[in-house]
Order: C-alpha cells, then sequence, then structure tokens
C-alpha cells in the first residue's frame, strides 16, 4: 500500500488516529450534555438537542474544536471537565511501537492536529507521546482548521514539505479531501477512530486507501526494518552464510508474532469506525 522508500515525513492526526476517538465521543455526545443540564437547569433530552444544533452550528470552522469558545458559549469550564474523565484518555493499538518503527526508518513524524492546544496538552500528559513527534503543528496556532482552503499553504510556511514524499493519515474526510486538493501524493484513512462507534465511517469506503488503526501499517514497517539489518551481520563474514540464515530466523518468528497479535487487536469487535466528523466538537 505504502512505498516507505518514497515517503520522508508522516502528518499524523491525534483524536482517531493516534487515540481512540471515545474519549471526544462521551465527553461531547453525553458529558457535557450532563453538566450543561445540570448547570442550566434544563431536562437532558432538552440539553442535548440544544447542544447537538449549537454544535452543527460551527461544523468546520477553528470554533469547533476551541475549549475556550465552548467554555464561554455554554458558560462550563470545559478544559476541567474534561479533567474530570481523563481517564477514557486511551491510545490506539500499538500506537507507540508504530511511531518507533517510523523513527527506526529514519521517517520525520509530525503531529498535525485541529485539537486545542489545553485538550494536546491533557493527552500529552495522560499518553507519553510528545517525545514521539520531530514536530507538533495545532491548527489553532495557523487560525484556520486542517479542512480549511488555506490551511495547507500556511502549515507550508512554517513546516515546508515535500507534498509529493509526505505521507499524511486521518479519520476525516472533509480533511483528507482538502489535503487532496493541495496536492498530497501520500494519503490514508482511518475506519476505526473510536472503539465504541458503528463498523464503518460514512463515506469513506473507497474514496481514500484505508486502514482500520495504525497498527496495520507495522508489519510493513517491521519487514523494511529487518531488511536493514542484514547488512550489520554480513560486515562480520563469519559462519559463510549461517549466521545470516540464523539472523533471518530470529527476525522472522517475532514478526510473525506481532502480525498475529495486530490482527487480534485490530479484528477486536470493540474496535468500531466513528462518524465522518470525526470528534463531535473533537477539541
Amino acid at each position: 500500500m505504502i512505498d516507505w522508500n518514497a515517503i520522508d515525513t508522516v502528518f499524523l492526526d491525534l483524536d482517531g488516529t493516534l487515540l481512540d476517538l471515545h474519549f471526544d465521543n462521551y465527553f461531547w455526545r453525553e458529558y457535557v450534555p450532563r453538566c450543561y443540564a445540570r448547570a442550566h437547569g434544563l431536562p437532558l433530552t432538552t440539553a442535548r438537542t440544544e447542544l447537538h444544533a449549537r454544535y452543527r452550528a460551527h461544523e468546520g470552522t477553528l470554533a469547533w474544536y476551541c475549549v475556550d469558545h465552548w467554555s464561554r458559549e455554554l458558560d462550563l469550564d470545559i478544559a476541567q471537565l474534561k479533567r474530570e474523565v481523563a481517564h477514557l484518555i486511551t491510545l490506539h493499538p500499538r500506537v507507540i511501537e508504530f511511531l518507533k518503527a517510523l523513527a527506526a526508518l529514519g521517517k520525520q513524524r509530525v503531529l498535525v492536529t485541529n485539537a486545542h492546544p489545553k485538550s494536546i496538552a491533557l493527552k500529552m500528559e495522560k499518553t507519553r507521546l510528545a517525545d514521539h513527534f520531530e514536530h507538533r503543528i495545532c491548527s489553532h496556532d495557523l487560525g484556520l482548521p486542517k479542512e480549511a482552503d488555506g490551511f495547507w499553504p500556511r502549515l507550508q510556511t512554517i513546516e515546508p514539505f515535500d507534498r509529493a514524499r509526505t505521507l499524511f493519515v486521518d479519520d476525516s474526510l472533509r480533511v483528507l479531501r482538502a489535503a487532496k486538493s493541495y496536492g498530497f501524493h501520500w494519503l490514508l484513512a482511518v475506519l476505526a477512530p473510536g472503539s465504541r462507534s458503528p463498523a464503518l465511517m460514512p463515506g469513506m469506503s473507497g474514496e481514500f486507501p484505508a486502514i482500520r488503526c495504525c497498527a496495520d501499517l507495522l508489519p510493513d514497517l517491521d519487514a523494511r526494518i529487518g531488511e536493514r539489518a542484514p547488512h550489520s551481520v554480513q560486515s562480520g563474514r563469519t559462519g559463510v552464510g549461517v549466521t545470516n540464515r540464523s539472523h533471518s530466523t530470529s527476525m522472522e518468528e517475532p514478526r510473525k508474532a506481532r502480525e498475529r497479535k495486530r490482527r487480534a487487536e485490530c479484528d477486536d469487535p470493540r474496535e468500531g469506525v466513528g462518524p465522518s466528523v470525526s470528534s463531535e466538537c473533537g477539541a
């Protein structure tokens, strides 16, 4: 699917791509309506209906993702409420292993996210992901969300990249379409952003090459890493090939075991797919 020799840089979304979108879905669809209903003396069903309309009114804008905007709009401390349910913040299967594999192949890893800086800080604190990126790009610092026409040219001015040699992985159809319009050659859709969502992300099928989760890429990455290793053993020239065969076997068995583990994790029936509006206000 991916020619890793043709890739220098990997741009990665955060919510739904590296992190399970269940946290954001639960927070905006369940927890915020409950807190809003309690704070404003409303029935829960009324609060949900009102909030859903407010969310939709800002869809596709930077405000949709902005913690400060929703704190003002709803008269709630959104950052504090996120901390109250932060135990739900989790990584998708084998994300750290995936990021380390990219580093082993010399790929530059860049986080490109619409998440608000306060949300990013909380999620980095809970997942310890920060050290696994060479750079982190927050759309709030650029003044445009990733789905906006001007986002990618603006990012290019602060983080120059070759569109022909950069892979971008995201779970939002709108965002991927904007990246395609800008001229990205390598794009991947994530079909299973949330572990407790439906089985297929609406509208995503067939438009872009797709994976269920980043763990799907590990077998190919491991194979590339394995191809590099024999060069280090051959320099010794001992055993007339026996050393190389032994090395090959020792590399192959762990790889097969990892592949079996990956299939088990990504075939977990709980690993469903979220809506194409990747995070209901996934700030």
